[in-house]
């Protein structure tokens, strides 16, 4: 096994290469919130408040659906509702949070690639060899859970809770920091979700999981998936099932990856 990279640095070295990098992510995340402040039309028109609104993607999709199969049901998001502010400084407000957080979910990569940088020194050249691709995969499966949290999760999720009544006197108006934090807990949950192998795998690689282990805990890991899929999701079976399903298969992957992460290390024992 090949030495880790010395620079000689000092802790208050350290400190200002971390302070360095911590800037260069907070101006990445800066640069695509202005973008994203400037063109407000597009984040709130045509991404954020798209859901609700019967010509989105995916209610098109489960109304294509619907008219195949016959159950009037699968028809979502038929009957838009009134989203409403009430504070005086409300829409100003959420539109700058909204900014920050689209920056955020834009600037993961680098962020990523930031924090990657930093700990590079401190691994050993074998462990900077296996990691090699790890931004890629990184960013791939966060894009991929807000993608899935976006046009699976969200849409269903304001179905539910957007048309759920519990008399018919009271009309549904919601408030809009409401519905953003609803969207935006739902998109950045399932987007960290779905970095489940890779978690795995840096848990492999330092030996506190292994594929014997996951095996034997497969159970209780199911059980955990319904949980939190009951968590992230509106109470119906329907919905549920459609994230049990994906994170079920990630962590199907996670294991295939440990019993890779084991053979490599048998071989360097060897």
């Amino acid at each position: 096994m090949s030495e880790k990279e010395e620079d000689g640095m000092s802790f208050l070295e350290h400190l200002e290469v971390l302070r360095w990098h911590l800037i260069r992510s907070a101006l990445a995340v800066l640069v695509f919130a202005v973008v994203a402040f400037v063109f407000y039309d597009i984040i709130f028109d045509k991404i954020i408040l798209a859901p609700k609104n019967v010509d989105f993607f995916t209610n098109r999709m489960f109304a294509l659906l619907s008219d195949y199969t016959g159950v009037e049901s699968l028809k979502i998001n038929t009957k838009p509702f009134q989203v409403i502010n009430i504070n005086m400084a409300g829409q100003f407000a959420t539109h700058i949070t909204v900014s920050v957080v689209v920056g955020c979910i834009a600037g993961f990569p680098y962020l990523f690639f930031e924090f990657w940088r930093f700990v590079k020194p401190a691994l050993y050249s074998s462990e900077q060899k296996h990691a090699r691709g790890s931004i890629f995969y990184t960013s791939f499966l966060f894009a991929l859970g807000v993608a899935f949290g976006y046009y699976i999760i969200t849409p269903l999720s304001v179905h539910f809770l957007g048309s759920y009544n519990v008399s018919s006197q009271v009309m549904n108006q919601i408030n809009l920091n409401s519905y953003i934090s609803t969207i935006t807990s739902i998109v950045l949950a399932s987007g960290i979700i779905f970095e489940l192998p890779i978690l795995i795998f840096f848990l492999s690689k330092i030996g506190l999981v292994s594929p014997e282990f996951l095996r034997k805990y497969r159970k209780h890991s199911i059980v955990l998936i319904l949980i939190l899929s009951a968590i992230i999701t509106p109470p119906d079976i329907f919905s549920q099932v459609l994230v049990c399903l994906p994170l079920l298969l990630l962590y199907e992957v996670g294991i295939s990856i440990s019993k890779r992460i084991q053979k490599k290390q048998a071989k360097e024992f060897e």
